[in-house]
């Protein structure tokens, strides 16, 4: 479902100077964002890279944010700004319209009668959520999704459908955990005794911090003694396996 904002409260919300044209006024709405080619009226454009810039003159969009170089050659709109990729990725954050992964406490989820959830939880059809698991303000658990054992979820955190988070994995605040991702799931610990394979238990866990988005069908290990460590605002892309043990400083991007 679409919404709307204005032109200066956009330019505010991204931090960029607004220059009006074409009868625009500062209170004109604002409802999504597209392509400088395929934009029309009321979506916003933006400019990052002047090998672009031929795009400029025809382009239907009724703002454009771009970097001050660049605004004697629009006719449009403008919010101009030094970075205005990071205006464009702040103004898609504002024009959001990505739903929920769940809108209530299903009565079709199995949860386990110790489990601690806090203020505006909501948990998706056929989730299971096993004793002792912790669950912080405003989490949302997609559906058939499994947490396991004493398994912690800071607030604001995201599961899409089919997570599986096994027991002991902590998982720090403001989370992103797309859809079929495994994380806890058992390292590849073995050891040989004349030709036969002897499974090590893997005891560790994996610890995440805060802000960490984890693409879709990305498996993380637990660690074999210690833990899996990944640190606040890592992101990681879908498809990729981290193996048992391993440490991911801050703000890493992994693809």
């Amino acid at each position: 479902m679409s919404h709307s904002v204005s032109l200066i409260e956009l330019a505010n919300h991204i931090g960029a100077e607004l220059h009006l044209a074409n009868n625009d006024t500062q209170n004109t709405p604002i409802t999504g964002l597209s392509t400088l080619v395929s934009a029309g009226n009321g979506q916003i454009s933006f400019l990052s890279n002047s090998k672009y810039r031929s795009q400029l003159q025809d382009s239907m969009a009724q703002a454009i944010i771009l970097h001050p170089d660049e605004l004697s050659h629009c006719s449009r709109s403008a919010l101009v700004m030094n970075n205005p990729y990071i205006g464009f990725a702040k103004a898609a954050q504002l024009l959001d319209t990505t739903p929920a992964a769940a809108h209530e406490i299903s009565p079709h989820a199995v949860i386990a009668d110790d489990v601690v959830v806090g203020e505006n939880v909501k948990v998706a059809a056929n989730a299971v959520i096993e004793t002792g698991v912790k669950l912080g303000d405003n989490v949302q658990v997609g559906p058939g999704c499994f947490i396991g054992k004493n398994a912690v979820l800071g607030a604001n955190t995201k599961l899409w459908a089919n997570v599986s988070i096994y027991h002991d994995v902590v998982l720090g605040s403001d989370c992103l955990i797309q859809a079929n991702t495994v994380i806890g799931s058992d390292g590849f610990g073995y050891a040989n005794e004349s030709g036969k394979w002897i499974k090590i238990p893997q005891l560790g866990s994996v610890i995440i911090g805060d802000r960490v988005e984890i693409g879709a069908s990305t498996t993380i290990d637990r660690g074999a003694i210690d833990n899996t460590i990944l640190a606040d605002g890592v992101i990681i892309d879908n498809q990729c396996q981290i193996a048992h043990n391993v440490e991911i400083g801050e703000n890493t991007a992994m693809a």
